[in-house]
């Protein structure tokens, strides 16, 4: 009898089900830290998951994910949408969700959670089930900037107010000189195009770097970091940029570069392709994605390397209070209660 041969899982799924589990075991129960401290200096500050995030670092590396699959950049949107729920903004409001389907529009989760217990169930199973609903639910987000859409990599958006929050993510791990200056270039140009729009929108630019650019090409990142830095500056681009500096063994293998700048496709944002279909679900056995989890390659976040105007925590605490600050006290009730709850303990 022959044998059935099973279907293909593609390298994203598989990295799906080891985030999730990432993310999960960081929020027990879907029950958030909060991410408030007071520093040092006796100031509010926020105090960003750095364990978390080199966990989420070490997926495509243990899958040698090619910059071209999206899974290495996809581990920096998974932390920031974990990050802002930890900041206490709701689970269906920050896209990539914690859970398949990745982009899920508000109104359709309320719909969800106000449907009968029998309804819910059924929505749910053609929600879940379904890589996509066109129109509905999909795998990726892309936003009307001034002229052109533009492919969003964390998001908050809601019909009643517009975009909130809009953070790009690009991630170089080689190629540093071949590279370098397309995605810079690239990144003031998306600044521009959103925020004319948006103008009240968080607007963010997280950049990972390998910190094997220190050693091998040093000019190139002293200069990429110094337009990093200018690019959070300007008036009319991004309210903050970051730096992640990742530092892993030299026995570990760089995502391949493929002469790509990411995976994004803007032909897919504007319109004039159709989407890949993106196998979502399901997840891997539970006890092969433990065994994976403690077999992750070691990855480290260089907090020495980063300059304080790009510290990763610094831009999350910004982008958070761009949000309060630009909408009434009747809403994010929680993000502002979790400010409160450390705040008042001091002042």
């Amino acid at each position: 009898m022959p044998t059935a041969t099973l279907p293909s899982v593609s390298v994203k799924t598989r990295a799906w089900a080891y985030f999730d589990r990432i993310v999960a075991d960081a929020a027990l129960d879907g029950a958030h830290s909060n991410p408030w401290i007071i520093d040092p200096e006796g100031l509010l500050a926020y105090a960003a998951d750095f364990d978390t995030l080199e966990r989420l670092l070490g997926v495509p590396l243990y899958l040698k994910a090619a910059t071209t699959t999206g899974v290495p950049a996809l581990a920096l949107d998974v932390w920031l949408s974990y990050e802002l729920r930890r900041a206490g903004f709701g689970k269906d409001a920050v896209w990539p969700r914690a859970a398949h389907p990745r982009i899920l529009p508000q109104p359709v989760a309320k719909l969800m959670d106000g449907a009968p217990k029998r309804l819910q169930a059924e929505i749910s199973r053609l929600l879940t089930t379904k890589t996509s609903i066109q129109g509905v639910t999909s795998s990726s987000a892309s936003i009307l900037g001034k002229n052109y859409l533009k492919q969003v990599d964390v998001i908050m958006t809601d019909w009643q107010t517009g975009p909130e929050l809009l953070i790009s993510t690009k991630r170089m791990d080689s190629s540093f000189g071949k590279n370098a200056a397309n995605r810079v270039e690239e990144s003031y140009g998306d600044a521009k195009n959103l925020r004319l729009r948006h103008p009240l929108a968080a607007l963010g630019f997280l950049f990972g770097l390998r910190s094997t650019i220190l050693d091998e090409e040093p000019d190139k990142a002293e200069w990429l970091i110094d337009l990093l830095e200018k690019l959070g500056r300007e008036d009319d681009a991004y309210h903050a940029t970051c730096l992640v500096m990742i530092e892993y063994g030299g026995s570990v293998e760089a995502p391949a570069d493929d002469d790509v700048l990411d995976a994004e496709n803007p032909l897919v944002s504007a319109g004039l392709e159709s989407e890949p279909e993106d196998e979502d679900v399901p997840s891997e056995p539970s006890s092969d994605v433990d065994a994976v989890l403690a077999a992750l390659p070691a990855v480290k976040i260089l907090h020495d390397k980063i300059p304080a105007a790009l510290s990763p925590s610094r831009f999350l605490g910004t982008m958070v209070r761009r949000v309060i600050d630009a909408t009434p006290v009747t809403m994010h009730r929680e993000a502002r209660a979790r400010i409160r709850e450390v705040a008042d303990s001091v002042y």
